[in-house]
């Protein structure tokens, strides 16, 4: 049971200094019998009698870590624009303006602020992932989408006028992985469903080439590029594309979140690759090797903080998963389609010239293993 003292220093601490100095007064100062008549220690006596009545701060003198106020300013702004938290945000602020700041930091600076989380509202207030990625097998699930590199409102100006000067490649197609994040890219001058069916022909054998051998499923978006504007033209490419043991899946009208994925690498396209690189090129070649670059970038040495990523490269994700999928499948060359048109002919021509489907056809039943990974790099 908590004495006299007790009960009043929770309410108001000044108050009860105020009753030790009373009866210590009537005790003639006898700080031992003080101590006995209000059942605390001789040590709270002492302290009531000599020091301040309110509680004194419990703040620091000195913070030797405490970051200033125009670097706090930036984590505020950054991360009321990105809509980051602590975790992607240090790494965003490390790659764009070259600080290094830690998550606890970041966490701290955010709080003291009363920067909050954005939240996706959704009817019945609960938030549900687009898939079971714990769960997923790599390569299972792709989406794949085309960017227009020529945007006005996410180029510098400068930039724009070279990539048009030049006759840089106008549109970028991306094919990601939904497991490890690792992505698939090409360019072109134009659109075509001609370059929609080849650029997702690559992509496949590609894959099967490197043991990729469940069921592929490709969600993508109602471009005509990829025949979603056709019902007829879209059922012939599923019936031909059903003998490698893949299906397109094309989104709903409106449905763009389902494509969240592949959406989002747009964005760090142009803040990491199209904002900067184009500029340096003067032609096709120049500009795919910086492509290629960034592609291996991205696969082997950028970080993820996606769900079920926790920080890893889609490579490492890759290996991690101990899936009998080669490592070379990481190299994937980043290509203009209208070479391959021009080097291999259209689609249908090319397939029926280099691809026997009689192995992807007639293959056993394929049964999910693991094996453990040799320790080197690429």
């Amino acid at each position: 049971m908590d004495s006299i003292y007790h009960t009043l220093r929770k309410s108001n601490p000044a108050s009860a200094r105020i009753l030790v100095r009373k009866v210590l007064e009537k005790n003639n100062g006898n700080v031992s019998k003080t101590a006995r008549i209000l059942g605390i220690s001789r040590a709270t006596v002492r302290r009531a009698r000599d020091g301040e009545l309110n509680d004194l701060s419990r703040r620091p003198k000195n913070i030797r870590k405490k970051i200033g106020c125009s670097l706090e300013k930036l984590i505020v702004e950054e991360a009321k624009s990105t809509g980051y938290r602590y975790r992607l945000l240090s790494y965003y602020l490390k790659n764009k303006y070259s600080i290094e700041i830690s998550e606890n930091t970041i966490k701290k600076v955010l709080k003291r602020n009363r920067v909050r989380k954005k939240k996706i509202r959704t009817l019945n207030k609960n938030r549900r992932h687009l898939y079971d990625y714990e769960h997923l097998t790599p390569f299972s699930h792709l989406q794949i989408d085309t960017k227009h590199i020529l945007d006005e409102t996410s180029l510098p100006k400068s930039v724009y006028r070279h990539i048009e000067k030049y006759d840089l490649p106008k549109y970028e197609w991306n094919a990601i992985d939904v497991k490890t994040r690792m992505r698939f890219a090409a360019y072109s001058h134009t659109l075509s469903a001609s370059f929609g069916f080849a650029f997702i022909l690559f992509v496949v054998l590609w894959l099967k080439l490197h043991n990729v051998r469940g069921k592929i499923n490709i969600r993508l978006d109602n471009g005509s590029e990829f025949a979603s504007s056709s019902r007829r033209k879209l059922d012939e490419y599923n019936e031909f594309f059903s003998k490698l043991n893949v299906e397109l899946k094309p989104i709903p009208p409106g449905a763009k979140h389902l494509q969240a994925i592949v959406e989002n690498s747009h964005r760090k396209d142009d803040e990491s690759f199209f904002s900067i690189h184009p500029e340096r090129c003067r032609n096709d070649a120049e500009f795919l090797l910086k492509a290629q670059q960034w592609q291996d970038t991205w696969n082997t040495a950028r970080p993820h903080y996606g769900i079920d990523m926790n920080g890893l490269t889609p490579f490492e994700k890759l290996k991690s998963t101990k899936a009998m999928i080669s490592e070379n499948i990481v190299r994937f060359p980043t290509l203009l389609l209208e070479d391959i048109i021009r080097v291999a002919g259209y689609p249908y021509e090319w397939l029926s010239k280099f691809v026997n489907l009689y192995i992807f056809s007639r293959g056993g039943k394929y049964v999910w293993t693991t094996y453990q990974y040799l320790n080197h790099k690429l």
